[in-house]
C-alpha cells in the first residue's frame, strides 16, 4: 500500500478536465470531463491514508473515502465503487453536485497541511459513471417479500433513496410526486451543466425495474389526502422538500420581470428537456438579450446566475448583503460564475426595483458593511447611509432561500405537526411524526439543506421505518 498511496507530495492535485469559459457558456452540458483510468489511480494515490479521516467524519453519510480511495489507486475500481456505494444511493450524483469544497475536500488532511486536497468528488463521480459503463451497477433485488406497502409523498433525493432502500428489504414501495418526472429538484432544480438528467432518469429507471412504483402528477391534498395514504399503505414517508420561495420585501418587488428563482430553474430544465414551456418560449423566464439581477449567495443564486449566462443575458450581477468569504453558496461555484462573465456585487442588498408602467427596469441596491455578529454568529450587514447605486435589470430573480409549504393544509393533514418554521415535526430518535406510521425525511424536516443530507435522511428514514413496521412496541417505547 505505501508504494502505491501517499503521493501528495510527488504528485499535485490535478481537477478532471474542465471546458473554457467561452465554450462551455453557450450550452448546458457539464462543464467537467470524466477522469481517465490512469489519472484517477494517480489522483487517488495522493490519499494520505491518515489515521482520522476527517474527510469521512464530515460526509453526511459518512462514506468510506480513504478504503475506496486506496481501491482505486490500486486498480481495484469494481471493488471501489462497490465500497463507495453501499454507504451512498446515488454517488455520481454526489460526486457532481456536493459542495466538496465545505465538507469532505475542505476537510482534506493534506489540505490543511498546504498541498492540496485529493479530489474526492472526481473520483467519486468517475468511479459510478465507469460502473455504470462496466455493468457493474447491480438490478435492484427487492428483499424477502415483507407483506407490506410504504408510500413515500415525494420524488426528490429523500424520497428516492429511501425508497430504494425500503425495496431491497422487501417492502412494496409506492413513490408519490406532483410533477411528470421523477427526480425533484435534481431534474426540475438543478441545472444540466451541473446535473445532466440522463444521469438521474437512470438512477430512477432503475428503481422502477426494481419493483417501485412511481404515481407521477399525483397531487397528495387533492388526488389523495394523507389520510386516504395512510389506509393504503402500511406506513407513510412524506419527503416533499422545500418549495416555497423567501419573498423580497422592497418596493416595486411585484413588478413584471421579477420572479422566484425556482419557477425560472423549472422553466430552463424543462424546456431542455423538450417540454412546452409557455413561459419560458415567450421570453417571459427566459434572459436573453435582458439585464439579470440575482438577489442571494447561495447555490440557487449560482445556478440562476449562470443559467443566465447561457441563455445569453446582456449582462449577470449578483447581489449579496455580505462579502466574499461569508457566501453561503460553493466558493467553487463562485469561481466558475465568475470565469463565465457574472458580476459580482458583494456587501450590497436591493432597496427597491425600478420599473415603468410596471416593468422592471433596474435595482437600487445599498452599499452595506458587515457589523457585529447576529444570533446566528456571522457579521450582520449594516447598511452605508449615502451609498446607493442603480444597476440595470429587466429580469430580477429572488435567490433568497426557500421555506416549506403549509403541509397540513396542502395534504389535507390538519393534525400533521409543524414547528414554527413550518417544517414538519418527526422524533429525532424515530424519525416518525405526531401521527402514527407517519414519518419525515429531507429539507421537509430538516429544513432546506443539501443533496447529501437528503440522501442520508431517506435512508435513515427507511431504517426507522423497517423498525416500526418489525418491532412497534420498541418504537411506541422509544417515542414516549
Amino acid at each position: 500500500m505505501a508504494e502505491r498511496m501517499l503521493k501528495f507530495t510527488t504528485v499535485e492535485r490535478t481537477t478532471p478536465p474542465k471546458r473554457s469559459a467561452a465554450t462551455r457558456s453557450g450550452d448546458f452540458h457539464e462543464i467537467y470531463a470524466d477522469f481517465i483510468d490512469a489519472k484517477a489511480r494517480e489522483q487517488a494515490s495522493r490519499c494520505s491514508q491518515c489515521g482520522i479521516p476527517f474527510c469521512q467524519t464530515h460526509c453526511p453519510l459518512h462514506n468510506n473515502i480513504p478504503d475506496w480511495l486506496r481501491m482505486t489507486a490500486e486498480g481495484r475500481l469494481e471493488e471501489a465503487y462497490q465500497l463507495s456505494q453501499a454507504t451512498n444511493s446515488m454517488p455520481e450524483i454526489c460526486g457532481r453536485i456536493c459542495p466538496q469544497d465545505r465538507l469532505c475536500e475542505g476537510s482534506c488532511t493534506i489540505e490543511q497541511s498546504g498541498h492540496g486536497t485529493v479530489t474526492i468528488g472526481a473520483v467519486e463521480r468517475y468511479l459510478t459513471d465507469k460502473a455504470w459503463e462496466e455493468g457493474w451497477v447491480r438490478p435492484l433485488v427487492p428483499g424477502r417479500d415483507q407483506g407490506k406497502s410504504v408510500g413515500i409523498i415525494g420524488a426528490g433525493p429523500a424520497g428516492l433513496s429511501a425508497a430504494e432502500r425500503l425495496r431491497e428489504m422487501g417492502y412494496a414501495v409506492t413513490v408519490y410526486d406532483r410533477h411528470d418526472r421523477a427526480g425533484g429538484l435534481l431534474i426540475y432544480g438543478i441545472p444540466s451543466f451541473k446535473l445532466e438528467k440522463d444521469v438521474v432518469m437512470r438512477r430512477t429507471q432503475r428503481l422502477a425495474d426494481g419493483g417501485v412504483e412511481f404515481q407521477l402528477n399525483f397531487e397528495v391534498g387533492l388526488d389523495a389526502t394523507l389520510d386516504e395514504l395512510r389506509e393504503t399503505h402500511h406506513s407513510v414517508l412524506i419527503a416533499t422538500g422545500v418549495y416555497a420561495d423567501r419573498d423580497l420585501v422592497v418596493p416595486g418587488a411585484g413588478a413584471a420581470g421579477v420572479t422566484p428563482a425556482l419557477d425560472y430553474l423549472i422553466a430552463s430544465n424543462r424546456a431542455g428537456l423538450g417540454d412546452d414551456v409557455p413561459e419560458y418560449a415567450s421570453g417571459q423566464l427566459h434572459a436573453q438579450g435582458r439585464d439579470v439581477v440575482v438577489v442571494g449567495g447561495g447555490d440557487t443564486a449560482m445556478d440562476c446566475v449562470r443559467t443566465a449566462v447561457r441563455q445569453g443575458a446582456k449582462s449577470v450581477t449578483c447581489l449579496y448583503r455580505r462579502d466574499r468569504a461569508n457566501m453561503p453558496g460553493s466558493a467553487r461555484e463562485v469561481a466558475h460564475a465568475e470565469e463565465e462573465g457574472v458580476v459580482f456585487e458583494w456587501l450590497a442588498a436591493p432597496r427597491a426595483v425600478l420599473g415603468e408602467a410596471g416593468m422592471a427596469t433596474g435595482v437600487r441596491a445599498a452599499r452595506m458593511r458587515l457589523g457585529a455578529p447576529d444570533a446566528t454568529g456571522r457579521a450582520a450587514p449594516e447598511e452605508i447611509v449615502g451609498a446607493d447605486f442603480e444597476a440595470p435589470a429587466d429580469l430580477v430573480i429572488k435567490a433568497l432561500g426557500f421555506d416549506p409549504e403549509d403541509l397540513p393544509r396542502g395534504l389535507a393533514a390538519p393534525d400533521l405537526a409543524v414547528s414554527r418554521w413550518g417544517t414538519v415535526k418527526a422524533d429525532f430518535r424515530t424519525l416518525m411524526t405526531n401521527l402514527p406510521g407517519v414519518f419525515a425525511a429531507g429539507d421537509i424536516a430538516r429544513g432546506a439543506s443539501l443533496v447529501v443530507w437528503a440522501i442520508k435522511d431517506g435512508r435513515d428514514a427507511a431504517d426507522a421505518i423497517h423498525r416500526y413496521l418489525t418491532e412497534p412496541a420498541r418504537v411506541a417505547a422509544e417515542a414516549r
